[in-house]
């Protein structure tokens, strides 16, 4: 079995989440990507959330809220994706980045339109009453 290591940013307003969509993909994403060799999640956090939305993670309140597993989208079965979610303030104003087509907010009647992983984050989130 293959694990792929991810890091998410959840950030919340008004009772939707954030989250991204890439060029050429159909499903959206939270914020966030895989980690490079010796980072820590705090360090992987403010490097992918710098890349895809230009605006810089204020590392000092990053708080982990849970980790999450299921089968990588469009990977082959047996490939899973490890997440550990975190919220955490931000400062600069939020923009598409090079790789990201756009980012939108989204609420529980858009969970079907996010990818495995993240539909376990939504579950969490509506449990919780944060997304509605």
């Amino acid at each position: 079995m293959t694990v792929i290591d991810k890091i998410a940013w959840i950030h919340l307003d008004g009772g939707s989440v954030l989250s991204t969509r890439n060029r050429g993909i159909d499903v959206y994403y939270l914020p966030g990507g895989k980690r490079e060799p010796g980072e820590s999640d705090v360090q992987t956090l403010v490097r992918e959330v710098r890349e895809e939305l230009g605006v810089g993670i204020a590392a000092g309140t990053a708080r982990h809220l849970a980790t999450f597993e299921a089968q990588a989208h469009g990977h082959p079965e047996g490939t899973t994706v490890r997440m550990a979610c975190y919220t955490a303030a931000y400062e600069g104003t939020l923009m598409a980045g090079a790789e990201v087509e756009e980012y939108v907010w989204l609420t529980w009647a858009d969970r079907d339109r996010v990818s495995p992983v993240d539909r376990l984050v939504f579950d969490h989130l509506r449990a919780h009453r944060l997304l509605t």
